[in-house]
């Protein structure tokens, strides 16, 4: 099984050693992190707009 890994600035989850995020691109990421948030249309998602999510795709909800 692939190891996935939560970028420790979008939170975006990965599976890569660069976040895959076009605005982030961090390659500082995390093994350890909890919950899944996907985004599907963040342009129409209130959860999105909240957590300041520009992009879609798969989000974790806490990143350490």
């Amino acid at each position: 099984m692939v190891k996935e890994l939560a970028c420790r600035k979008c939170n975006c989850i990965t599976t890569t050693k660069i976040c895959p995020n076009q605005v982030c691109r961090s390659t500082d990421l995390s093994p350890d992190w909890n919950g899944v948030i996907l985004i599907v249309d963040p342009n129409s998602s209130k959860i999105a707009k909240t957590l300041g999510i520009t992009e879609k795709g798969k989000y974790a909800i806490r990143v350490t």
